[in-house]
């Protein structure tokens, strides 16, 4: 155990550096923040990232550390003075985060949710692809689309999506003005009348796991019309999105047959989302090296991870590298570790972590974690 002399001597030496911003809004967020964390609070970040939007690695962290903190980075301020500055009025900007795996893309799309947060936009977030085409677990239920022949609907994880898209948005959706435009029938007696709130689409959606899919669809064709009339600014958020071009998925038919990404309704839904026939909102992915398995890993640029379907449904778009950690970016981490008791040792440790962890900020967590 650490003896109470070392562990102050480790305090005092994370205090020398500054590595906190007392500005928590990231709307507020500039240059002078750059390597600086800010603290998220507890019930937003229940709101926000309770079904995902952060890795596991790091909500492990925020547990050991007793609190949720994110670092200002300058992908993410690029974005934020591109969408200050954006003209609602014309079709969709696109924006692709990208990056080596563990510089961070993830987290800045996280910082990215908070932002549109505080802005008021509507959110639409997928938290990783892959769990819907490629983690398979024994509840993963899989049937035929009874809407849209030839599709099949995973309706479990579109139900558990609908709970996260009501989580994110709870103060719009409560508002009651973001409505439907046409009726929606689910079976002889159950039915969703026009002008009825999104929140009972949702809520239908939740509690009627055999109509989820066909609610996501129905929502988000709901969500382009309500921009496009300006009841609602949209921020699209999708992480992993290289995964819906994958040609295979493990989802696999009661023949044995493999699922494309293309037979996945939910799928579907959200690639019609991401098409320029609508205004008034914006969408940012990520290209990742782990939306897709390991022999399919030989570049991290965009142009290589979504293929050549992926990279002509984005087109035109707006690429933003992330990047390593900077020297001030190592430096500030490196004492909100020693703050946090998560790194400990003389600080010549430090000159050593940056070499073997090569200032990426994964691995430098990862090798924080035993010492």
């Amino acid at each position: 155990m650490m003896s109470r002399s070392w562990r102050h001597l480790c305090r005092r030496y994370s205090q020398a550096v500054t590595f906190r911003t007392t500005e928590s809004s990231p709307a507020l967020h500039n240059e002078k923040q750059i390597g600086l964390f800010y603290s998220v609070d507890k019930d937003l970040v229940k709101q926000l990232y309770g079904h995902g939007g952060f890795p596991r690695s790091f909500m492990k962290q925020t547990k050991t550390f007793t609190e949720t903190t994110i670092m200002v980075r300058q992908p993410a301020l690029d974005m934020m003075d591109c969408i200050k500055a954006t003209d609602f009025d014309k079709p969709i900007n696109k924006y692709v985060l990208y990056g080596e795996k563990g510089a961070g893309k993830s987290m800045t799309l996280a910082h990215l949710l908070h932002f549109a947060h505080t802005e008021g936009f509507l959110i639409v977030h997928v938290p990783w692809v892959s769990e819907w085409l490629r983690r398979v677990t024994r509840m993963k239920e899989m049937s035929n689309s009874p809407t849209r022949e030839g599709l099949v609907d995973l309706p479990l994880d579109a139900a558990a999506w609908l709970l996260h898209f009501k989580n994110q948005n709870q103060a719009l959706l409560k508002s009651g003005n973001l409505t439907t435009s046409e009726q929606y029938v689910w079976s002889k007696r159950e039915r969703t009348a026009a002008g009825a709130a999104l929140l009972e689409l949702l809520e239908l959606g939740i509690s009627r796991v055999k109509f989820s899919c066909d609610v996501v669809h129905n929502l988000l064709r709901e969500i382009k019309r309500l921009s496009s009339a300006k009841q609602c600014k949209t921020f699209v958020a999708i992480d992993g999105f290289n995964g819906f071009f994958y040609p295979l998925t493990r989802l696999r038919t009661p023949t044995k047959r493999t699922v494309k990404p293309e037979e996945v309704s939910l799928a579907t839904s959200f690639l019609e989302l991401t098409k320029p026939d609508w205004n008034n909102g914006l969408v940012v992915v990520t290209a990742d090296q782990l939306a897709v398995p390991d022999d399919h890993q030989e570049s991290f640029l965009p142009k290589y991870l979504l293929y050549k379907q992926g990279f002509e449904h984005l087109d035109p778009f707006i690429p933003i590298e992330v990047t390593r950690y900077t020297e001030k970016e190592f430096t500030s981490c490196a004492a909100y570790y020693r703050d946090r008791l998560w790194l400990r040792g003389p600080p010549e440790t430090e000159t050593e972590l940056k070499f073997t962890s090569a200032c990426n900020p994964y691995r430098f967590m990862e090798q924080c974690a035993p010492l």
